[in-house]
């Protein structure tokens, strides 16, 4: 049974005494993290949010209150009022390893049963377990401390944002559902039978009729749903930092955003990052990277040897090149041992879940070369190859010949996959790039149609405007990513502000106008009267703090995150609805 605190209130948090407090009378108030009782003197680590302090209970205290403490056990909730001393064997460990309390008076304002989760860091404990009992995993030091950052991240943007005029304005949950992309979460409404809410996967067109309302410059941190398959840095429910600017055109953005990234990573990291941030053109990104979010915290960039290899007497590359494709190749420079042929293998079985149908590979030792593909190379080709990636001695050239978008995407892969193994990514440094001029569309084969590759409402780069029906495909867009160690951290466009474009745009991807309007009628409707050129971006929020706190899963800067099969294990959500509520919306399930 729980005592109550009586007249007893916290006067300071645990992890705040220093030696300056020795002398004082202080209450402190926590959980207890361990207790060890050496007969005639009891330890007590008391934890709080800010830390850990040393109690001690010996034989200068009454009896009653030494046979009190003796109860004590870890997890229990204590009020302890006593005197701060100098600690006799210090703890260099710990910030309050140089004092102890002395205790005078103890209540204990709830007991606790053993806990199924250690309450350390690092305590190898698997992940449903964590998820599960999340209320004691969030006591950990560890994921408190990613909490708090989290909300100092939130109050330097919202500063930020203040000081240069954006006002923060909250677009609503319940929206209409969306045509295009991911899946909607959808919410049925009970007073309009058979119709249906979605919740928002991004409040795109919300902040787009803020711009024609005339608010000038916009931003929302603000929650986002997709029903997605997830991966590790994917949630169900997850949240952007949203910005909106009229009158700008995309030099105007990406300036700000600069001072905003500036301000972020010297504030929480103590980074100072080079401004102007580098730009990239995505063709030159796919050319050199194989993938439009390069990491650039290493070498390893692609060669094209296509006509190098065209005439050669290897089937595999001459095809491809035959069929439209590309040989590309990587240069692991200079860790070319540190690769057996077991390690190559396997990282042909990684090229392959990219859809490459497999891995050539040439290794240059000091006995000359050795490679699988060298017997279809006269010497002439192999030194031309060899000049183009830069090989020298103690190099692995990797090559893939296939379609275009294989190549890409496999070396583009296997080139971070490398590194990964080769342990060349610190999350101490900060590579950010913004990724430009992407394409407008791509296409969809299984639509066989173009879709827009942002959304239908990004503006075609002005030189490109009249490709729009003659060839779409070469159709730059107005838009950007912000790139940092190979993760995109946010993107955004200019947007159309004109409605006769905004038409075109639409039959370029083969909407009707009857459908166009359809499906975005109120915001067709907005740009007749008026709209200024405009155009914005989205961070993803987790992302950025993943990167601040240099964690490798989503769910640990998340609160109450779900799983990867999007259910959360701690209130068993999702679940079956009562039979009552489901009539009260329309709704039968189906079995």
């Amino acid at each position: 049974m729980g005592e109550k605190m009586g007249n007893l209130r916290r006067t300071i948090m645990c992890g705040n005494l220093r030696p300056e407090n020795v002398g004082e009378e202080i209450v402190l108030m926590g959980w207890v993290q361990k207790e060890r009782n050496l007969g005639s003197i009891i330890f007590v680590d008391l934890r709080d949010t800010t830390g850990i302090t040393q109690i001690v209970f010996d034989d200068t205290i009454s009896d009653e209150l030494f046979k009190k403490a003796e109860t004590i056990r870890g997890e229990y909730v204590l009020a302890v009022r006593g005197t701060v001393r100098a600690r006799s064997s210090v703890n260099k460990d710990i910030p309050t390893g140089e004092i102890e309390v002395l205790a005078k008076e103890l209540k204990i304002l709830d007991e606790a049963t053993t806990p199924p989760i250690y309450i350390k860091d690092d305590d190898n404990v698997s992940e449903p377990m964590r998820l599960k009992y999340r209320y004691l995993d969030l006591r950990k030091p560890k994921m408190q401390a990613n909490l708090k950052l989290r909300a100092k991240t939130a109050k330097i943007l919202r500063d930020f944002f203040y000081e240069n005029n954006f006002v923060e304005v909250e677009t609503p949950m319940l929206t209409k559902p969306t045509p295009e992309g991911a899946r909607d979460y959808l919410v049925p409404s009970r007073v309009n039978p058979g119709n249906f809410y979605a919740l928002p996967q991004s409040p795109q067109l919300m902040k787009q009729l803020l711009m024609v309302s005339g608010m000038d410059r916009y931003y929302q941190i603000v929650k986002c749903f997709r029903d997605e398959d997830l991966r590790a840095n994917r949630q169900p429910e997850f949240t952007q930092v949203d910005v909106e600017m009229s009158f700008v055109d995309v030099e105007d953005i990406l300036n700000i955003n600069e001072k905003l990234l500036y301000k972020l990573f010297k504030e929480i990291m103590g980074i100072e990052i080079e401004l102007p941030i580098k730009r990239m053109a995505y063709n030159e990104a796919m050319d050199r990277f194989g993938v439009d979010k390069p990491d650039l915290r290493f070498g390893f960039e692609l060669k094209d040897i296509s006509d190098l290899v065209k005439d050669c007497s290897f089937k595999v590359f001459t095809g491809a090149i035959e069929n439209g494709g590309a040989v590309k190749a990587i240069n692991v420079k200079g860790y070319g041992d540190k690769f057996t042929r077991k390690d190559i293998s396997s990282l042909e079985e990684y090229a392959k879940t990219y859809g490459a149908k497999g891995l050539a590979w040439i290794k240059i030792t000091d006995e000359g070369i050795t490679s699988p593909i060298a017997k279809f190379f006269n010497e002439d080709e192999m030194e031309k190859i060899l000049a183009k990636v830069e090989g020298s001695i103690g190099d692995l050239i990797l090559i893939v010949g296939d379609k275009k978008s294989v190549v890409f995407d496999s070396l583009g892969n296997l080139r971070n996959e490398v590194a990964r193994r080769l342990n060349l990514l610190s999350g101490d440094d900060i590579y950010p790039v913004w990724i430009t001029e992407f394409p407008l569309f791509e296409f969809d084969e299984e639509e066989n149609r173009y879709v827009a590759k942002h959304h239908p409402f990004t503006h075609p780069m002005d030189d490109d405007i009249d490709l729009l029906e003659s060839k779409p495909d070469k159709v730059r867009a107005k838009a950007y990513d912000m790139v940092i160690n190979g993760d995109e951290m946010g993107g955004g466009s200019i947007r159309i502000n004109n409605s006769e474009l905004q038409r075109r745009m639409f039959k370029a991807l083969g909407f009707t106008d009857e459908e166009a309007y359809d499906k975005f009628g109120f915001l067709i409707d907005a740009f007749q009267y008026g709209t200024p050129p405009h155009g914005g971006i989205a961070y993803g929020f987790d992302r950025l703090i993943m990167l601040f706190t240099n964690s490798s899963n989503i769910r640990d800067v998340i609160a109450f995150p779900k799983t990867q099969s999007a259910t959360d294990l701690m209130t068993d959500a999702p679940s079956p609805a009562a039979e009552k509520a489901l009539e009260e919306v329309h709704i039968k399930v189906v079995p």
